[in-house]
């Protein structure tokens, strides 16, 4: 069984216009609230692929399919074996996808994308953004771990005093 088209992409020289375009032509919801502006397309419940539209300043729209694929290096490797070209090697995205772009040999460009999600990016450990407590003296000699420091009154933030209310000055 071949692989299946499960996105699709369409670049445009002005998007927000090609978002209003086809949503208008179509009925698809596009959610373009995002720092890149890329409008995620909702094409139908349970039926279709759903895919984006995106600025491009490369002077030409255009629209991009992609195929699952479990492994976007193998499949690149593939397509320059076959006379194609790679436009963009495997980049991964953490939490959300893994893709890469080739051109046939006829200057048709595809993207390819790994059929699992990425890991999140990892976050540091709570523990390794705080500094280690310093043993005592008494603590290094014992062998037993160093107790918490108790935190000073001078690091409690200073009490605001009311200010009083002025008096009517009527006489």
């Amino acid at each position: 069984m071949g692989k299946p088209v499960v996105h699709f992409e369409i670049a445009s020289t002005s998007s927000a216009e090609a978002q209003k375009f086809y949503s208008s032509l179509f009925g698809w919801k596009i959610d373009a609230n995002n720092p890149q502006a890329y409008g995620l397309i909702t094409a139908a419940e349970g039926a279709g692929i759903n895919g984006g539209i995106y600025q491009t300043d490369e002077g030409r729209s255009s629209t991009i399919a992609y195929v699952a694929v479990e492994d976007t290096d193998t499949y690149l490797k593939k397509v320059e074996a076959l006379g194609g070209s790679i436009i963009k090697p495997t980049e991964v995205v953490p939490g959300m996808v893994t893709f890469a772009l080739f051109s046939d040999p006829y200057g048709n460009i595809m993207g390819l994308v790994k059929d699992e999600m990425p890991a999140k990016a990892a976050r540091p450990a709570a523990s390794a953004s705080r500094p280690a407590a310093k043993k005592s003296k008494a603590a290094k000699k014992s062998g037993k771990p160093a107790k918490p420091a108790k935190k000073s009154k001078s690091a409690k933030p200073a009490k605001k005093k009311k200010a009083k209310p002025a008096r009517n000055s009527r006489r």
